[in-house]
C-alpha cells in the first residue's frame, strides 16, 4: 500500500486541489489526511483560496480513497458535510512490518507519546513544519501544512509513504527529503 499523506488544508481550495492533483499524479493507493481540513482557526491567517465549501466538494469526490483523523480545528458539523470519517483522534495502520500511529498531533506527539510499538511510526500534522526525526524506538514523520507552512523554506508538501520508506515532496512533486526504512 502506498499512501499520500497530507495535513492542515485549513479550507484552502487551492491547496486541496493541489493535494488531489498530487494524489492522482503519484498514483497512490490511499490519501491519508491528518486533520484540520476545513477551517483555519483563530491563530492562523486565511489561507490562499479559502473556500471550505469547495474543499468539501473536492474531498467528497475522493471519499473512497481517503482515510482521515480529527484535527484541533474539526467540529461535529464537518462530519455532517464530509462523506468519510473525520472524527477519530487517531488511526492505527499496518505498513509492511511496521505499525503506524496516525494522529493530528495536538494530543499525541513526540513529547506526549501514544502507545507505540518499538520500531513503529508516529505520523502527525499540526505543527505545520515537516519533520523526519529518528528516535531510538520509533520514527516521527510530519508532512507539514499544505496551506499555511511554518518552516523556514515555507514548504507546502506531502509524504509518500510505503513499506520501503517516506519520501517528502513539495506540492509540485519536487522531492526534498527521503528516509528509507
Amino acid at each position: 500500500m502506498r499512501w499520500l499523506v497530507a495535513s492542515d488544508i485549513h479550507g484552502s481550495a487551492t491547496a486541496c486541489r493541489r493535494v488531489l492533483d498530487a494524489f492522482v499524479r503519484e498514483k497512490a493507493d490511499g490519501l491519508l489526511l491528518l486533520g484540520d481540513l476545513l477551517y483555519h482557526g483563530p491563530r492562523n491567517p486565511l489561507p490562499e483560496g479559502h473556500d471550505p465549501k469547495q474543499c468539501v466538494q473536492m474531498l467528497n469526490e475522493y471519499r473512497d480513497h481517503i482515510a482521515a483523523v480529527r484535527g484541533n480545528c474539526e467540529a461535529a458539523v464537518d462530519q455532517m458535510v464530509l462523506q468519510f470519517p473525520v472524527m477519530a483522534d487517531y488511526m492505527l495502520l499496518q505498513l509492511g512490518g511496521r505499525r503506524i500511529f496516525a494522529t493530528h498531533g495536538d494530543m499525541y506527539n513526540p513529547e506526549h507519546l501514544p502507545p507505540l510499538a518499538k520500531g513503529g511510526i508516529l505520523l502527525t500534522g499540526h505543527t505545520h513544519v515537516p519533520a523526519c526525526d529518528i528516535y531510538p524506538d520509533f520514527v516521527y514523520l510530519n508532512p507539514g501544512s499544505v496551506s499555511l507552512p511554518k518552516d523556514e523554506q515555507k514548504r507546502k508538501g506531502y509524504i509518500l509513504l510505503d513499506d520501503t520508506g517516506a519520501v517528502f515532496k513539495e506540492l509540485d512533486g519536487t522531492e526534498y527529503h527521503r528516509y528509507m526504512f
